[in-house]
């Protein structure tokens, strides 16, 4: 007897009806999936993110099971739907957190979590999240953080977003000092945009106390995000110390 329970085939025929060829092309040059890139043989429907978001409404109480199905694809956008799903679950449903973290966790090892925006999409809203409700696992975030993976680590950066977003800020401060010889243009930003957001959010002088202590050991362009909100003449200061 065929279940009338949505699946991750569902999703995916939902999603590939939307293919846009050219709109494809453009997102290939912008992922850079070329030989030695960091998303090397991604591939893209072409699908806006507002797209993908209609999609994961219409399947929003797809099984985490069947989500993971959809982190196994080669395509980008169902990775990313089924990302989506997993978020909205977590939020939406107490029950299914544990399940719903390990899921992400488990792709994350096995790298279908694998480009800026799927970590950005997620990670704070499952890992942080997760975290934050439960702080005798704050050494998940160490592990990512000193994990030399590349998505790992960002995901591991990006999780702190969620303690900045209730005004805290160590775990950040924390996980940034861990990665500051990490040059990769990924974490340089993942790392200069969570202090930026410290400074916006939680409190400047924190902030700055923490550049003043590091910045000679920062990258350029993790010292340039962190600075982007200060005033003119404390950015130059600060980034002169490198």
């Amino acid at each position: 007897m065929t279940s009338d329970l949505p699946n991750a085939g569902d999703v995916r025929s939902e999603l590939d009806a939307l293919a846009d060829p050219a709109a494809a092309a453009g997102m290939r040059r912008f992922f850079k999936t070329g030989p030695g890139e960091y998303g090397e043989g991604d591939v893209f429907l072409g699908l806006r993110v507002p797209q993908t978001r209609a999609v994961v409404r219409r399947f929003r109480d797809l099984p985490v099971g069947q989500a993971r199905l959809l982190l196994d694809s080669d395509i980008h956008e169902h990775r990313l739907a089924g990302l989506l799903i997993l978020v909205d679950r977590f939020a939406r449903d107490p029950s299914a957190r544990s399940a719903v973290l390990e899921t992400y966790l488990d792709a994350l090892r096995c790298g279908r979590v694998n480009n800026w925006d799927l970590v950005d999409a997620s990670s704070d809203h499952i890992v942080g999240e997760w975290v934050c409700a439960n702080p005798g696992d704050a050494g998940l975030l160490t592990t990512l953080v000193d994990d030399p993976d590349l998505w790992r680590r960002r995901a591991g950066l990006l999780a702190t977003f969620a303690f900045v977003k209730r005004g805290e800020a160590e775990p950040t401060l924390t996980a940034t000092e861990r990665v500051l010889d990490d040059r990769r243009d990924l974490i340089q930003k993942a790392a200069g945009w969570m202090l930026r957001e410290v400074g916006k959010r939680v409190d400047r002088t924190v902030l700055v106390d923490f550049l003043e202590t590091h910045a000679a050991a920062m990258g350029r362009t993790a010292l340039s995000y962190a600075t982007e909100h200060l005033d003119a003449q404390e950015r130059a200061r600060l980034r002169a110390a490198r």
